[in-house]
């Protein structure tokens, strides 16, 4: 079927059901139909992965009430969905949004975030807004933290616009002591956040659906949380965050038994997801200022005296992740179309088939009933400023000298990100789980542990080191030095921009080679259920991400690589996607 006439079935086929809306007495464009996601998944899960707090504390939550838009309108209306962010009916507060949580740090509510905001999707298809659980949010994290830097710095510009925001946060009644104690917190949350947003923040824009997370989590936690108090800073140790990846979906995240985009980090059981979601924490506003301590002999450093990680909550998520199913295609397949492409995505991938590197097997023991995936790591071909990034260099502070027995090698007065965060994760999960009692704590407390604990075992792959991509590699046909995780493919129909990168809008254009591929697109929720992926207009949001062929595999924003199904015809590449859909 030529192309456009796919287009025009995939149009008929969302305007049935938008019909089946209008007849049952319920306007279509005022609906927000959440997509069936499997029987273990309940509204009362979705309503608690809304909104479990994981740790996350950005401000009190009365600042962000009190902060102002250039325009005068308040920071919170609307409940952030300028930024792409979803309603929340069931949320603490009618303008905090899903993924948003108000918990209490030092005995005043914070306004944090938990990965809700980031990992659920909402696709629209003429008028019809689709809500997907675990899918990877259309989200502008970049305009949001930019933002966020400008209102608060327009609080500290006058004295007028501070009295005004002191009023609303303290009340009319304060005292000039009460209002200088709190300038003197805004001032110090000022400097810590735009050091980190001045030097972070790349140009071009990382865009709506897409972040450099592992620049982020290395640059908050090497340049804001290590240094020495009161503003713990080290600012040489902020990068320029400019190796952008599209955000993954969660169903099956926690079955694959490799994770992050590089696959440094084992998987499969909830205390390597632990290691996963608490590195996570850390990157958006988790509070950590690890302190030398002689007390704790095998770590000689305190990970938990200053710590706003809420393991209960990252535990529950984890439970949750475990239950969110892929989504269900909510419109009409051509089934004997998709069973002619079932038959070309189990071919080998000599002829242009899937299954070698996406089909679903045995992944490695994680000793869990559950069972693993197998995540293969492969090289084929695309953008490698993901492996770049992980071999930047940090000043290590006060953590100098630290090491985690049995798990890591001793810090070095400069020594990579990678290494640091790796030593702060695993070191905070070695001293909360021997304090709590999943293992003794005399060991910890007196230097006399002769071996890593069985419980604590499985964190020796929880961090794989990955060496950045050899010079002249990426010259080789196909190759680009760096290997990223090639996932199970369920619901991958409502993951698009694809790539790692998000550098390709649809399945259509990833089955083409890279040369034909779109070397630019906007990007927001619309929808084309013909091409599987984002449709060409958009009006969400005015960008448009510009992409690099195969010249620029190191921009962060190549579309080269993955040329596979090359050899397909047009009727196979069509039965292919048919097939995709059902997945």
């Amino acid at each position: 079927m030529p192309l456009s006439e796919r287009w025009m079935v995939g149009v008929a086929q969302s305007a049935v059901a938008i019909v089946m809306f209008a007849m049952s007495g319920i306007a279509a464009s005022a609906q927000t139909v959440s997509v069936d996601q499997g029987a273990n998944w309940s509204d009362a899960d979705r309503k608690e992965f809304y909104n479990q707090d994981q740790g996350s504390r950005i401000m009190p939550l009365a600042w962000m009430r009190a902060l102002m838009l250039p325009d005068g309108s308040g920071f919170l209306e609307n409940g952030l969905t300028r930024y792409g962010y979803l309603k929340n009916p069931d949320g603490p507060d009618p303008d905090i949004p899903v993924g948003f949580t108000v918990a209490k740090h030092q005995q005043t509510p914070s306004i944090g975030m938990t990965c809700a905001a980031y990992h659920t999707r909402q696709i629209e298809v003429n008028g019809t807004a689709y809500r997907i659980d675990g899918g990877p949010g259309m989200v502008d994290f970049q305009s949001f933290l930019e933002d966020l830097a400008v209102a608060v710095g327009s609080v500290l510009s006058s004295t007028a616009a501070f009295d005004l925001f002191a009023d609303k946060v303290i009340g009319a009644g304060a005292s000039d002591t009460e209002k200088q104690e709190l300038k003197i917190a805004v001032e110090l949350w000022q400097l810590r956040f735009t050091t980190l947003t001045s030097r972070a923040l790349p140009d071009p824009a990382w865009g709506p659906g897409r972040l450099d997370a592992v620049s982020m989590i290395f640059n908050r936690l090497t340049g804001l949380d290590i240094g020495k108090p009161p503003d713990y800073l080290i600012a040489d140790n902020i990068y320029p965050a400019d190796a952008p990846t599209r955000y993954p979906f969660l169903w099956n995240a926690a079955r694959q038994d490799k994770t992050q985009w590089p696959g440094f980090a084992d998987n499969g059981n909830d205390l390597l997801g632990l290691a996963r979601n608490l590195g996570e924490v850390y990157g958006v506003f988790g509070v950590l200022h690890p302190t030398k301590n002689s007390g704790l002999s095998l770590l000689n450093r305190d990970y938990m005296g200053n710590n706003s990680a809420n393991f209960e909550g990252l535990w529950r998520l984890e439970e949750l992740i475990w239950k969110i199913g892929p989504p269900k295609w909510p419109w009409q397949i051509n089934q004997t179309l998709a069973d002619t492409g079932k038959e070309i995505f189990d071919r080998p991938s000599s002829g242009g088939g899937c299954v070698e590197c996406h089909g679903i097997r045995p992944g490695a023991n994680r000793f869990t009933i559950r069972g693993t995936w197998a995540t293969p790591i492969q090289d084929v071909g695309t953008d490698n400023r993901e492996c770049k990034i992980l071999a930047r260099t940090v000043k290590t502070g006060v953590m100098e000298g630290a090491k985690i027995p049995f798990l890591t090698d001793r810090l070095k007065a400069t020594d990579t990100a990678f290494n640091v965060l790796s030593t702060v994760v695993l070191g905070s999960i070695f001293q909360r789980v021997t304090s709590f009692g999943a293992t003794s704590a005399t060991g910890a407390a007196t230097g006399e542990m002769a071996e890593l604990p069985p419980q604590l075992k499985q964190l020796e792959g929880a961090f794989r080191k990955v060496k950045p991509p050899a010079p002249g590699l990426a010259t080789s046909p196909g190759k680009s030095g760096c290997g990223y995780e090639a996932r199970v493919l369920q619901g991958i129909w409502a993951a698009a921009p694809y790539l790692h990168n998000g550098s390709v809008p649809t399945l259509e254009a990833l089955l083409l080679p890279a040369s034909e591929r779109p070397a630019s697109f906007k990007l927001g929720p619309n929808y084309d259920i013909a091409k599987v992926g984002l449709a060409s207009q958009q009006t969400r949001f005015d960008h448009t991400l510009k992409t690099t062929d195969c010249s620029a595999i190191s921009s962060g924003n190549s579309r080269c690589g993955h040329e596979y199904g090359m050899t397909l015809s047009e009727p196979e590449r069509e039965a292919l996607l048919e097939y995709l859909k059902t997945l």
